[in-house]
C-alpha cells in the first residue's frame, strides 16, 4: 500500500471474512488444510486510530462510517485489545506482521515467537505478509504463506502487490505488469489478489483513469483463472501529485472496482499519516485523509459513511456474482454495437444529450440471473441513459443502495419514451435479470 516514491507505508491488506460454516470450511480443504475463504464484502481501513486515542471511541468511529475491517500494529497486548474492539463493533481485524515474519526467516526470530503473534481471536481474519514485492521477493513468500495457512486454518496471508506503474525493473522487476501479476499467480499460492492504484484526477494532467481500468482488468483475469476474489487499494487524500479527491472522485474509485467484479476496497488512507521519510520530511504534509491527524474527521468522514453504506447493502448481492465481461463504451462508440451480445441491449440518448461515457460491468449470479453494473465514467457530470434491457423491463429488478433489497426499476423521467435512469457523477447501478436461455 505504500504508494510509488512515499516512502515504506507497512502492508495494507485484509482478509476477506472467515467466519466460516462447517461445510463450507470441508469444501475449502485442501490436503487436510483449511483455506481461507471469503464471505462478506470488505470495506477496509488502512492507517488505524494511532496510540493516546480513545480506541474505544475511535473503532466505534469506524464501525459508523459501516467499515468492516480494520488493519492493524502494535504489540501483541495492543492487538488483542484492537480485536476485543473491533468484535464489540461488530468488526474485524487483521495485524501486520511482515516484519515478524520476516525476522522468522531471517532466523532473528522463533518459530514460537512468530506463533504466538499470531493472534488467535474471533475477530482476527488474518495477517499482512508482504506489500508491493517484486518478482526477485516472490520464492520468499511461499513458506511464510504456508506457514500461516498451517498454523491458523482459516485464516488469510494478504499480499498486496505493485500498480502497472511501477518501474519494470526497479520495482516489478518483469518487462509488463501482465507478466508481474502472472508469474505471482504461478509462483505464490494465494487466497485473495490485491492490488493498490491511486489514479490521477489533477486538473490539466493527464487522465490515468483508464490505466487504474486497466489494472483491475488484469486483476480481474487472473482472479477468475485461479477462481479467487481480488481486492484494490484506492486513494483519499491528497499527497505529491494527487489532488485531494471530491466525493464523486471517490465514488469513481469505488464504483469502478465493482464493475470489475472487486470483493474488497481499501482506503488509502483512513487516519493522516504523521511519519516523516528519510530526509526528515512529512511525507504526507497537506489536508487529511478520513481523519486529519489530530483526530478531526475531515470531509472525508461523511463521504465515506454515505458511500460505504451504499457498498454495505450492495454487499451480500455482489458476493453472488461473478464476473463475465466489462465493456468500456466510449463518446466515439455506438452503445448497441459494443453491447451486443450482453443483457444489456442499448444505452440511448436523446439528441441534446451529450454522448454516453460509460463502464459497464456482467455477471452472472448465483443462482443463474443475468446483472449489469451500469456505471457513468464522468467525475464530475451526471448522465441520463435511457436503458434497453434483453428482458422486458417489468421482469428487472434494481439492487436498492439504501436497502439491499430486490426492487422494480423505476423510470427517473417518466414523460420521456422508454426507462431513463439518472446517475451521479462516478455513480453505478445494479440490476438484475432473469436467466437468459443458452
Amino acid at each position: 500500500m505504500k504508494l510509488l516514491g512515499l516512502g515504506v507505508m507497512i502492508v495494507m491488506l485484509l482478509s476477506e471474512f472467515s467466519g466460516m460454516t462447517a461445510e463450507a470450511a470441508d469444501d475449502n480443504k485442501t490436503d487436510d488444510v483449511i483455506r481461507f475463504q471469503q464471505e462478506e464484502f470488505a470495506i477496509i481501513a488502512f492507517n488505524e486510530p494511532p496510540e493516546g486515542t480513545d480506541w474505544e471511541a475511535r473503532f466505534k468511529e469506524l464501525a459508523d462510517a459501516y467499515f468492516n475491517v480494520v488493519l492493524l500494529m502494535g504489540d501483541e497486548d495492543a492487538l488483542r485489545k484492537k480485536l476485543d474492539l473491533c468484535a464489540r463493533f461488530g468488526m474485524q481485524g487483521m495485524p501486520m506482521l511482515v516484519r515478524t515474519l520476516e525476522a522468522l526467516y531471517d532466523k532473528t526470530t522463533t518459530m514460537e515467537e512468530v506463533d504466538q503473534l499470531l493472534i488467535d481471536h474471533l475477530a482476527c481474519l488474518g495477517y499482512g505478509v508482504s506489500d508491493e514485492p517484486g518478482v526477485q521477493d516472490f520464492p520468499p513468500l511461499v513458506p511464510k504463506v504456508e506457514f500461516i495457512r498451517e498454523h491458523r486454518p482459516g485464516k488469510l496471508a494478504l499480499i498486496n502487490l505493485f500498480p502497472s506503474y511501477a518501474s519494470p525493473w526497479g520495482q516489478l522487476g518483469a518487462e509488463s505488469y501482465e507478466e508481474y501479476v502472472r508469474l505471482f499467480m504461478e509462483q505464490v499460492d494465494v487466497d485473495v489478489l490485491s492490488m493498490d492504484h491511486y489514479p490521477v484526477f489533477r486538473p490539466g494532467e493527464p487522465d490515468t483513469r483508464d490505466a487504474y481500468c486497466a489494472d483491475l482488468e488484469v486483476m480481474r483475469r487472473h482472479s477468475l483463472k485461479k477462481g479467487i476474489p481480488f481486492w484494490n487499494c484506492f486513494n483519499v487524500m491528497p499527497y505529491g501529485p494527487h489532488t485531494d479527491p471530491t466525493e464523486d472522485q471517490i465514488r469513481w474509485q469505488m464504483h469502478a472496482s465493482v464493475a470489475y467484479g472487486v470483493k474488497g476496497l481499501i482506503y488509502f488512507c483512513y487516519w493522516t499519516p504523521t511519519f516523516r521519510g528519510p530526509d526528515g520530511l512529512f511525507e504526507f504534509p497537506k489536508g487529511g485523509a478520513v481523519i486529519h491527524a489530530d483526530g478531526r474527521p475531515g470531509r472525508h468522514y461523511d463521504q465515506a459513511m454515505r458511500l460505504n453504506f451504499g457498498l454495505k447493502n450492495l454487499g451480500p448481492t455482489l458476493m453472488q456474482l461473478t464476473s463475465t465481461d466489462v465493456i468500456r463504451i466510449t463518446p466515439e462508440d455506438e452503445p448497441a454495437e459494443k453491447l451486443r451480445g450482453s443483457p444489456l441491449r442499448n444505452l440511448q440518448r436523446t439528441d441534446y444529450d451529450p454522448r454516453h461515457n460509460m463502464l459497464v460491468g456482467i455477471f452472472k449470479h448465483a443462482d443463474g440471473q443475468d446483472a449489469v453494473f451500469i456505471m457513468n465514467y464522468h467525475f464530475a457530470y451526471t448522465a441520463w441513459p435511457t436503458v434497453v434491457f434483453e428482458a422486458d423491463i417489468a421482469q428487472v429488478r434494481e439492487v436498492c443502495q439504501q436497502t439491499g433489497r430486490e426492487i422494480p426499476v423505476i423510470d427517473d423521467s417518466p414523460e420521456m419514451e422508454g426507462t431513463q435512469i439518472s446517475l451521479d457523477a462516478g455513480q453505478g447501478r445494479l440490476f438484475l435479470l432473469p436467466a437468459r436461455e443458452s
